[in-house]
């Protein structure tokens, strides 16, 4: 066997022996809801489509007028000729949400965060990141070639030791930590953390990915409790609620225009087909017109937690943690059984001894599958 082969080999049975191997199901979505795997339908829960958008006829529609207006594809990088008319659109409805000067769409959210944070952050800057923040941010971070330090989840006390410690040692500062949690659900401090980089002229950016659409009345982590908390640099992402493809940074127009001159994952990418961009100006429409419509998954997701007997949902992300990688694909697979698809999540996604259920609920879930749902996770999983 060639040794580059017998490398890979070598680490896939590692990976088989602890039960992390993964591999792709291919998966027919057929709206919103339910999906098809290896000839099984199945009712997802796995799914970052919370608002039900990718299958909505209206954002479907102006993805195909546009692409027969601009073509399937962008044609080159947005500072070449990829920068086709929508941009503007969307640029702008984004700024207008998220309440900020101006905006700057990316390829994709690990495409900005990896191209941001580099920009505003060199050799003598430092970076503190939630310990549990997306993978993307800590990519970022790394790419910046500062000092990294991880802070407690959540924990503002030590992200403040650590900025009393070490702020003086370098020109800028940047903290970086999720709106809302991929993995477990829930809210970041942001007013706490705004305030502490404030103090000590830090520079704060929240990733919104899963903010974006369902918190703050649709317009993300920012706006959650009816309040606006002013966060200088608000990232996120147009694939999950949203329904389409993209990432973006919402800032003043000064930063927007340094990142469009320095972020090498935006100057180096090709720009996003226009379907993407039009799906997701008619979707921002959606989220703005139907405050009580983006309102549903959070709510569908505190009715399973009061049902399951779990600490109330605070995003339409809940997670079942089990501890085992072997308990947790057992745990999935019951659940397939019983029609529905519940990934397990398992190290390095999250922290060893955490495997879990990470269920999403999206606006259509039927109040009576959430229910079931809940029932058969209270009784057969957490019992």
């Amino acid at each position: 066997m060639p040794s580059l082969d017998q490398f890979a080999q070598e680490k896939l049975d590692d990976l088989q022996r602890r039960h992390l191997r993964r591999a792709l199901a291919e998966t027919v979505r057929e709206d919103g809801i339910w999906i098809e795997r290896a000839g099984k339908r199945l009712l997802s829960f796995s799914c970052n489509d919370y608002l039900n958008l990718t299958q909505h006829p209206a954002i479907k529609q102006a993805a195909i007028a546009a692409i027969e207006q601009y073509g399937a594809g962008s044609g080159a990088s947005r500072l070449v000729t990829g920068n086709h008319p929508l941009y503007a659109q969307l640029e702008a409805r984004l700024a207008r949400i998220k309440q900020a000067e101006a905006a700057v769409v990316f390829g994709a959210g690990y495409l900005a965060n990896a191209g941001i944070i580099p920009v505003l952050i060199g050799r003598d800057g430092l970076v503190l990141v939630d310990e549990l923040a997306h993978a993307c941010l800590f990519a970022g971070a790394q790419l910046s070639r500062g000092t990294v330090m991880a802070f407690r989840h959540n924990d503002v006390t030590h992200a403040r030791e650590l900025l009393e410690r070490h702020r003086a040692e370098h020109d800028h500062a940047l903290m970086v930590t999720d709106g809302v949690f991929s993995m477990d659900g829930d809210l970041a401090p942001l007013a706490e953390l705004l305030a502490l980089a404030n103090e000590h002229d830090a520079w704060l950016m929240s990733d919104d990915a899963h903010g974006l659409g369902v918190v703050g009345g649709g317009r993300g982590s920012s706006f959650v409790g009816n309040s606006h908390i002013p966060v200088p640099l608000q990232m996120g992402t147009l694939s999950k609620a949203v329904g389409a493809y993209g990432g973006y940074l919402c800032a003043s127009s000064a930063v927007i225009d340094l990142i469009r001159n320095r972020a090498r994952t935006l100057i180096y990418s090709t720009g996003l087909p226009p379907s993407c961009v039009a799906a997701s100006i008619a979707a921002l429409d959606l989220i703005e017109r139907e405050p009580g419509y983006a309102a549903l998954p959070v709510q569908k997701a505190k009715a399973f937690t009061k049902a399951a007997g779990l600490p109330e949902a605070q995003s339409p992300i809940v997670p079942v943690i089990i501890g085992t990688e072997v308990a947790t694909l057992a745990a999935s697979q019951m659940l397939a059984d019983e029609g529905y698809l519940a990934a397990a999540i398992r190290p390095p996604t999250v922290p060893d001894g955490t495997a879990r259920l990470r269920l999403t609920f999206t606006a259509q879930h039927p109040d009576e599958q959430v229910a079931r749902l809940a029932g058969l996770v209270r009784e057969r999983i957490l019992n």
